[in-house]
């Protein structure tokens, strides 16, 4: 199968997942190895993690460090990793002006990715959120490319200001709808933290799918609640690169403060891991 054909067996089938009644989870690695790892455990689709990138690279995440090619680098990896199709966090399309939005989304497609994201973060944090016209502007000009493609590509729209101390729900809806005009398959807000907001924004883009994120402190909603209000799509952001470090910071302290070594007693065997990669 060529590469041609096999993107669009797989960008087919992330499409068909929103297009399915009920709500899927799709999880985020960080890694060839940890998407490996999610594949094996059943997952139907895996999306790229910003922060998981930045911290496995010992950089902090938001702050545009991350350049464009080193996260399709990281993209791609995972891509081959496994038969899944794979959405990226393409963070604010790599640049201010619309047609280097396009231009990311045409280089996220040729890598294979069967959908990506787009977000109004700046990167600048002193003026951390585009204007809302230039911010739907973006989401055009990415939709557009995603368009002329040969192969289908989901192109999920964020609006950012919950993340960036702005917790603003009217201006936030308000983006949302723009960015579902203008063509955005999959709407995303990160940070809603309770089930009124998330509700609002699924009936506001409705019936445009809506991912939320779960992972963060104070939501821990279940998914069945969650399908139950209209959500469709539940990602994990850092949230597993994040458990995984914390495992090997505790593990490294006991080790280091204690001299003890216990950690390794709940650490799955060597062997499985050796075995698991094999696959």
């Amino acid at each position: 199968m060529t590469d041609i054909h096999s993107f669009q067996l797989k960008a087919e089938t992330f499409r068909n997942l929103h297009l399915r009644s009920g709500i899927f989870v799709i999880p985020n690695p960080w890694n060839a190895g940890s998407a490996k790892i999610l594949a094996q455990l059943g997952y139907e689709a895996l999306a790229t993690t910003s922060g998981g990138l930045a911290f496995s690279l010992g950089v902090p995440d938001g702050n545009a460090l991350i350049t464009r090619d080193a996260s399709l680098q990281n993209a791609a990896s995972i891509v081959n990793a496994t038969h899944l199709p794979v959405s990226a966090d393409l963070e604010n399309g790599y640049g201010a002006d619309p047609a280097t939005c396009a231009e990311t989304i045409k280089l996220a497609a040729g890598i294979g990715l069967a959908g990506g994201s787009i977000e109004d973060a700046t990167g600048n944090d002193d003026d951390p959120i585009y204007p809302f016209e230039l911010a739907v502007e973006r989401v055009k000009a990415a939709v557009q490319a995603a368009r002329i493609l040969p192969q289908s590509f989901t192109l999920t729209a964020r609006a950012e200001n919950f993340l960036h101390g702005r917790p603003d729900l009217k201006d936030t809806i308000k983006r949302l709808e723009a960015f579902a005009d203008a063509g955005a398959d999959v709407l995303f807000a990160p940070g809603l933290r309770t089930y009124e907001e998330i509700e609002s924004v699924v009936k506001a883009v409705a019936p445009r799918p809506v991912n939320v994120i779960m992972g963060i402190a104070n939501t821990n909603f279940t998914i069945d609640k969650l399908g139950e209000i209209g959500v469709k799509r539940i990602s994990l952001g850092s949230s597993l690169v994040r458990a995984a470090y914390s495992s090997f910071y505790l593990a490294a302290e006991e080790a280091l403060k204690k001299g003890t070594f216990t950690y390794s007693d709940k650490a799955k065997p060597y062997s499985d891991f050796n075995e698991l990669f094999k696959k």
